[in-house]
């Protein structure tokens, strides 16, 4: 079996979009309906803040990476060996868990026709998204 390259974690449910949410966006959602007590917004704001400073937003590389209708399912993965990153991400899993929002680690060798990359992450579209007509698992 081939060692994974790539890590990402995301939420079990589909949204209303038919994606399964990323870590942060799961955390951000929780944040913006208020549901956050007062420390662990202190925590979400300031790990926020930490990857702000420390990780690149791909969208302020390339602003359609998500478009879309340009890139249709396209989700982030942390390169597996960007540890001092993916370390960082229990703390909003414990987050997530406390307010009982399922979230899941995820690997793969192969997450998709790679649109954006860098030494900590990628972008993809899944296979599946790529092929009009062609439902994402």
């Amino acid at each position: 079996m081939s060692k994974a390259l790539y890590v990402r974690f995301q939420g079990t449910r589909r949204n209303s979009r038919g994606r399964y949410p990323g870590v942060f966006g799961l955390a951000n959602g929780l944040a913006r309906e208020g549901k956050l007590s007062d420390e662990q917004y202190r925590f979400w704001r300031a790990g926020n803040d930490w990857y702000d400073a420390h990780f690149t937003n791909p969208s302020d590389i390339d602003p359609t990476v998500y478009d879309r209708d340009l890139n249709p399912g396209a989700v982030a993965w942390f390169k597996a060996h960007a540890a001092h990153l993916i370390d960082r991400v229990d703390g909003y899993l414990e987050l997530l868990a406390a307010h009982h929002v399922p979230c899941e680690r995820i690997e793969s060798t192969d997450p998709g026709r790679i649109i954006y990359e860098d030494d900590e992450q990628v972008v993809a579209v899944p296979w599946q998204a790529a092929e009009p007509g062609v439902a994402m698992p």
